[in-house]
């Protein structure tokens, strides 16, 4: 039996990563937040002093990406993340990070994987499939509130209107926009704490595991 795939895609600040690794750990799959790959490209372009606007160069890059290496911490950063928004546009680093993103998927006995994309481009025959989502207002105070609780100081104006401009970016894109597939399950966390997304979203797979199991 194939492995069972759930795509999970939200834009930033969505809650969507928190829901995937819990999902993940709960069924006993493997976990992939797409977002690190494109991260890992810009941090190594960044750390050897090389331009952020050089496609072909990123896309040798993104070829050299090893999935079982990214490290969150160290691709959390700020300025990580910024001139990964600028490599992330580039077809050919898409198409070099999709194709490694889809053998991941493959691992038995199930992969979920979190980004902007999943359910309409990488994985369009996932299984379950959910788009995740709140309202920028919130996203900005969870991430603020998120910030102040590790010890850091935020800038609540900024966050918001960062949020905002993701947002744009990632939804106005030519190459594989933000948008939720036509079958995906929308979860809108605006009024719904971690547990309580999780148990819906638990509830579409249970159902789509039981279907697949003859249930």
């Amino acid at each position: 039996m194939n492995p069972f795939v759930i795509a999970i895609d939200g834009p930033a600040a969505s809650g969507k990563g928190t829901m995937a690794r819990r999902i993940a750990q709960a069924y006993g799959f493997v976990h992939l937040d797409t977002g690190l790959t494109y991260r890992a490209v810009a941090k190594a372009l960044l750390a050897e002093g090389l331009p952020l606007d050089d496609e072909a160069l990123a896309g040798e890059y993104a070829e050299k990406v090893d999935l079982a290496a990214l490290d969150r911490e160290t691709l959390s950063t700020h300025t990580v993340g910024e001139a990964a928004s600028k490599v992330a546009v580039m077809p050919a680093v898409r198409r070099a990070l999709v194709e490694k993103q889809r053998e991941f998927a493959q691992t038995p006995p199930g992969a979920v994987l979190d980004g902007r994309d999943i359910g309409t481009v990488v994985c369009p025959e996932a299984q379950v499939k959910l788009y995740v989502t709140a309202s920028a207002e919130i996203r900005a105070a969870r991430r603020t509130d998120e910030i102040v609780a590790n010890g850091g100081t935020a800038d609540s104006a900024a966050i918001l209107e960062d949020i905002r401009r993701r947002d744009e970016r990632d939804m106005g894109r030519t190459d594989s926009p933000l948008m939720p597939a036509i079958d995906a399950h929308l979860l809108d966390t605006s009024e719904m704490d971690i547990e309580a997304a999780f148990q819906a979203a638990k509830a579409y797979i249970d159902e789509a595991l039981a279907k697949r199991n003859g249930g």
